[in-house]
């Protein structure tokens, strides 16, 4: 294996964070656990981050294949991975000083960017091995950052939930990748796009792929392999279901992107058949199951599970329109879900945290600002135009819609509709009803920059979207000529 240096150009991001998470477990040691030590050490963290994603606009332009072919650099990763160290960073700034305990530590930081190497790598992955490796790295510290409230039995209870059906998605995706090279012969993306081009695919092989494509959907929280999201979401500490709603659907959604329209690009009447059944199920399962909840953080977990089905629907395509409209549509995600868990880790009554929907009754009369972000972020969710969420939805819709799958985009419209009914009636709780107990007056700095930065975004999509597909459809157009 040769080194130059164009390997360590195109690997910069990867480099810059696995050296400061060195960094960060001796500045622990020294540092101590006080609270200027905890500063200090987050502020590493975040100055981590912001360099690894200005080194992203120093990588490669065009598609560069380093360490055997294991790991590749083209446009479209270095987008996804911006919006994978920004989810992070966004994550990692609103961990305050009130969650200290159990959270706001060395340990917590370390894992996150730990976690978010992995998601790097899952972006950059081009070879079955790699990309199990980037998904390991990246799902073995969340494990533990999900139970990482020790004193809570909820939070033990998420992490081992989290661990035990990681753990079985693990195994279904190690045995269709075995499968895929007991079929093809090779490991790499390219070797077997070109088996697969050039030779009728088996039944073997088809069984393989479904395994890794239902591995995959595991780690979006796509349904049926959903079962997790709610209880996770609900019992991990409310800075890590925040990492969990935004950073790693990005980075596991790229993955599955590079999988579908890279090794077997091919052939995409064998997967989009599995990616429609994936999406109609998420869609249903995640509209009609958010309508029940009570706890804000489980109905943004069945929410998540819809957004996901969204964006399969125009991964379902099979086209450069469908890849570039779900490019569009995790772009709004992040900011979207960045935006809302802003408002609900300020949700706090009596220095309490508290989640319930309830809580937020009466939010518009003794929070008005919260109140008016949260509706600007439920409008967008439900994608209301002209806010950033109707883009992502359109373009979506839109592929699957040219590319024949009208059934799809229909159903997809539907539970929207049905969608639009639990995030109005957020809205009608903030501005219609009275509070019983206020909440705790005061927004934490980073909370407020994080909202602020989200509905800037949200609210002025409208005017960078024309350049954003364009952008969108040449870095995919590059990418799925392998």
């Amino acid at each position: 294996m040769e080194f130059s240096f164009l390997t360590f150009s195109a690997a910069l991001p990867e480099i810059i964070l696995a050296l400061l998470a060195l960094d960060i477990v001796l500045l622990a040691a020294f540092a101590g656990d006080s609270e200027a030590g905890r500063r200090f050490i987050k502020m590493v963290a975040l100055g981590g981050y912001a360099v690894a994603f200005i080194s992203v606009f120093f990588l490669p332009v065009e598609r560069t294949v380093i360490f055997n072919g294991l790991f590749a650099i083209d446009s479209l990763g270095a987008y996804m991975k911006g919006l994978v160290l920004l989810g992070a960073f966004f994550a990692s700034w609103m961990v305050g000083d009130e969650w200290k305990e159990g959270v706001d530590k060395a340990e917590y930081h370390l894992l996150v960017m730990l976690a978010t190497l992995g998601m790097l790598l899952m972006i950059s992955s081009n070879d079955l091995i790699s990309l199990y490796m980037g998904l390991e790295l990246q799902s073995l510290p969340l494990y533990v950052i999900a139970a990482m409230r020790t004193n809570s039995l909820k939070s033990s209870e998420a992490g081992l939930k989290y661990f035990l059906l990681g753990a079985l998605s693990s195994g279904m995706l190690l045995y269709g990748a075995s499968m895929i090279y007991g079929f093809t012969g090779t490991t790499s993306y390219a070797g077997i796009a070109d088996f697969v081009s050039s030779n009728e695919v088996s039944v073997g092989l088809t069984i393989g792929l479904v395994f890794l494509l239902s591995g995959l959907a595991f780690k979006i929280s796509a349904a049926p392999f959903h079962m997790w999201t709610p209880d996770v979401y609900e019992g991990a500490p409310t800075p890590v279901t925040a990492l969990f709603a935004i950073a790693p659907k990005v980075a596991a959604m790229t993955l599955l992107m590079t999988v579908t329209y890279g090794a077997f690009g091919s052939v995409a009447s064998q997967w989009s058949q599995v990616l429609v059944a994936i999406s109609v199920t998420s869609m249903i399962i995640g509209a009609t199951g958010a309508i029940m909840q009570s706890d804000i953080k489980r109905m943004m977990a069945y929410s998540s599970i819809a957004h996901m089905g969204y964006a399969l629907a125009g991964l379902a395509a099979g086209t450069t329109e469908g890849a570039s409209g779900v490019v569009i549509y995790m772009t709004t995600y992040i900011f979207m879900g960045a935006g809302a868990f802003a408002i609900i880790l300020m949700m706090r009554r009596d220095g309490t945290p508290v989640q319930k929907i309830s809580d937020m009754a009466g939010l518009s009369s003794t929070h008005p600002v919260l109140a008016l972000g949260m509706m600007l972020i439920m409008f967008s969710m439900a994608g209301i135009p002209p806010l950033a969420g109707f883009f992502g939805k359109w373009y979506v819709f839109l592929a699957a819609v040219n590319a024949g799958l009208i059934p799809l985009a229909i159903i997809g419209v539907l539970t929207s509709v049905i969608g639009a009914f639990y995030y109005l009636r957020i809205i009608r709780l903030m501005y219609f009803q009275d509070a019983d107990q206020p909440l705790d007056g005061g927004m934490g700095r980073a909370n407020r920059s994080v909202l602020m930065i989200s509905l800037a975004v949200i609210v002025f999509f409208v005017f960078v979207i024309g350049p954003l597909r364009e952008h969108a459809s040449l870095a995919v157009a590059g990418f799925t000529q392998f």
